[in-house]
């Protein structure tokens, strides 16, 4: 048996109470497993804590940033359960994500489907002032309704860019209704990166970070990267971006706006696929590192710039 199957149950693995104790810690990773209104591939019920358990088999010190991102204090919460229809899992999940606010620390939610980060855009929003969203996704998500409810993952967009009418950015879109795209046409304030347009450049990413407003709530669908890195999503649709464009994006992100709070849903838990969940767990760890940059604890004292010999 490895070391890391006898690591703690929580995000990183991390041993020391003293960066996974809630009262200290700066992050909170919210684990949120619920499905109730798929309509395609299965498994994204599963897919939070898949990840939390991925994530006990990453190297802590992340040599981009020359950081131990954990020492910032990062906390797993238990996991939310669903509840009994999409409606009452919205509100839960609203009256939840508010009181977490309250606590003053940055919220990491992990799916999970799309539909569950609907509510807690809504609490950030709630708190925090000239807000917009950066949304990663092949999927506009810009439906009214779907299969009978507007809390469906492919409306999630739809809540927060027509009834909240929070400014987004959605990038790595490669799949959308025709009723979706004449939504665009209504003066919705949302602005779109296409994929066809953008994958394997990066000369769009300051356009699309200089359309973002000081506040930003990042959304990460994990089906926005090319299905060859995660097969395992609800609707893997071919022609996603990579795992460096994708990084670059969120560096620069960072670098330029603040980022108040994440989420990353859509992977789907499958049987003897170990790989997707540990990207996915990687990418919340960068985006963390990122984010936190200025104030996690250097080891070597000098950012990695390149080749070294």
């Amino acid at each position: 048996m490895s070391e890391s199957a006898n690591l703690p149950m929580n995000f990183g693995g991390i041993e020391e109470e003293e960066f996974s104790s809630l009262g200290i810690a700066r992050v909170i990773i919210f684990p949120v497993s619920y499905e109730g209104t798929v309509s395609y591939g299965a498994g994204t019920g599963a897919g939070a804590m898949a990840i939390v358990d991925a994530s006990r088999n990453m190297e802590l010190y992340d040599e981009e940033t020359d950081a131990e991102v954990y020492k910032i204090g990062i906390h797993t919460l238990d996991e939310f359960k669903p509840l009994e229809s999409p409606e009452s899992m919205m509100n839960g999940l609203y009256e939840r994500a508010k009181k977490l606010l309250e606590e003053e620390k940055f919220l990491c939610m992990l799916g999970g489907e799309h539909s569950i980060s609907a509510p807690v855009i809504r609490a950030h929003a709630e708190k925090f002032h000239n807000i917009s969203i950066l949304q990663i996704d092949a999927h506009a998500d810009l439906r009214d309704e779907y299969d009978g409810t507007p809390h469906s993952h492919a409306s999630i967009m739809a809540r927060c860019v027509k009834d909240l009418r929070i400014p987004s950015v959605q990038v790595g879109i490669r799949s959308i209704s025709a009723d979706e795209a004449r939504s665009l046409d209504s003066g919705i304030p949302t602005k779109i990166f296409w994929a066809k347009d953008i994958v394997g450049r990066s000369d769009w990413i300051d356009a699309a970070i200089d359309s973002l407003t000081e506040n930003v709530y990042l959304t990460i669908d994990i089906d926005g990267l090319d299905p060859s890195l995660v097969p395992t999503t609800g609707t893997p649709e071919p022609g996603g971006l990579g795992w460096y464009e994708v990084l670059t994006l969120i560096r620069k992100l960072a670098q330029k706006r603040h980022v108040v709070g994440m989420d990353l849903v859509e992977f789907a838990k499958a049987e003897n696929s170990d790989a997707p969940a540990f990207l996915c767990a990687k990418l919340v760890y960068k985006t963390l590192a990122y984010i936190f940059q200025n104030d996690t604890p250097k080891v070597r004292g000098k950012l990695f710039t390149g080749i070294t010999g």
